[in-house]
């Protein structure tokens, strides 16, 4: 008997497709699936849930001084309903 140890997604659809390769051919084999879901990973490098890093506002808030937004000119003037 062989375990594989596999990690997939499952889709919007809700459908879970295995792909496994294995080294048998032209035979039967009985197939036994656990399903258990893992809790979200966390980001290695910084320590978070897939998130902005801590403090990424703070540090980024006006790191472009000369951004304005130009005049953005008058509404036009429509009928009545």
């Amino acid at each position: 008997m062989t375990t594989i140890t596999l990690h997939s997604h499952v889709g919007s659809d809700g459908v879970l497709d295995l792909k496994v390769p294995i080294d048998l051919k032209n035979t039967d084999l009985e197939v036994t699936v656990t399903i258990k879901a893992i809790p979200p990973k966390l980001d290695r490098d910084l320590g978070v849930d897939k998130g902005w890093p801590e403090a990424f506002f703070a540090e980024t808030a006006g790191s472009i001084p000369d951004l304005e937004r130009p005049p953005q000119g008058d509404y036009d003037l429509r009928e009545a309903l």
